[in-house]
């Protein structure tokens, strides 16, 4: 049995312990990342927030990334290896922050 949920919902199920995994544009981003992703494969997705923040990470920017990654060159790099979320920010602009899915 599976529940549509909103962005709102989604936010409130990080709980206490996980609620810095991610900041709230990345929430946005990553929530409609999985909408999309549902929509394009006809997949529901299970909503697992510890699945979510083990398999999800946001970075500040590609330095930051390079501190766990150290063999990813550029951005171009990195989105042949994982899925790259870019994040928005408030106003619409492309911040330098994105989320990838770990490997």
């Amino acid at each position: 049995m599976y529940k549509t949920i909103t962005f709102s919902e989604f936010c409130d199920s990080f709980s206490d312990s996980y609620k810095n995994n991610f900041s709230y544009e990345g929430k946005r981003a990553l929530f409609e990342y999985l909408e999309e992703y549902e929509e394009s494969t006809g997949e529901d997705i299970e909503l697992d927030i510890i699945a979510i923040c083990c398999d999800y990470t946001e970075y500040e920017n590609l330095k930051e990334l390079q501190q766990n990654y150290d063999k990813i060159a550029d951005l171009e790099d990195l989105q042949d290896k994982t899925q790259f979320i870019p994040i928005h920010n408030n106003d619409g602009t492309e911040s330098e922050r994105f989320i990838i899915q770990n490997y």
